[in-house]
This record gives C-alpha cells, structure tokens and sequence, in this order.
C-alpha cells in the first residue's frame, strides 16, 4: 500500500496545479483535470487543517471535555477579515492585535 503524502507534499503539489492553471498554456481537457485533481487535494487538505484545530482545541481545553465545533470561534466583522475569538477566556483577537491579554 503506498504511503499518503505528507500534509506539506500535498500543498505543494496543489500550488503547482494553481501555478500550471494560471499560466494558462494547458489544454481545456488537461486544465479541468488539473482542476478537478486540485479540488480534491484542497478539500483533503482543508479536512487535515479542521482536524488539526480539533485536536489542538481538545488538549487545550481546561475542563478536558471535547470541544463541539472548534470553527465556531470564527468571528467576521464584515471587514474580509476572519479574526478568532478564544474558547478559554472570551478574548477576541483580530489583524495582529493581542488586546493585552497575558498568555502565561
């Protein structure tokens, strides 16, 4: 059985297909399964990403209990930019601003 690669070999590999599309030299055939293939590599990657915050979320926890959807801490103030609300102490934090909180 061949081994998966790496979560940085598949982002690789996607960057090349987006490289290869944006050049614009591929076939209409070629370029929809350059696409297709792209496709199914960000959404793989895009599953790796959530399970890696799920898992972050879970060990960070304080009360050891697993946290229902890590994504909802997500906030969006309309502005393009995503900020991240912590789930540990209500803080908010947005375009590199740290609201002075202490992490230690």
């Amino acid at each position: 059985m061949a081994k998966q690669p790496s979560f940085e070999e598949q982002m690789s590999q996607l960057q090349q297909i987006v490289s290869e599309l944006q050049q614009g030299n591929l076939s209409l055939e070629e370029s929809l399964n350059e696409f297709k293939t792209g496709m199914e590599l960000a959404n793989g990657l895009q599953k790796q990403l959530q399970n890696a915050e799920a898992t972050v979320a879970h060990l960070m926890k304080d009360d050891g209990k697993e946290v229902e959807d890590p994504t909802d801490s997500r906030t969006d103030d309309g502005s393009g930019h995503q900020g991240y609300r912590s789930q540990f102490n209500g803080q908010g934090f947005k375009d590199g601003q740290d609201d002075n909180v202490d992490l230690f």
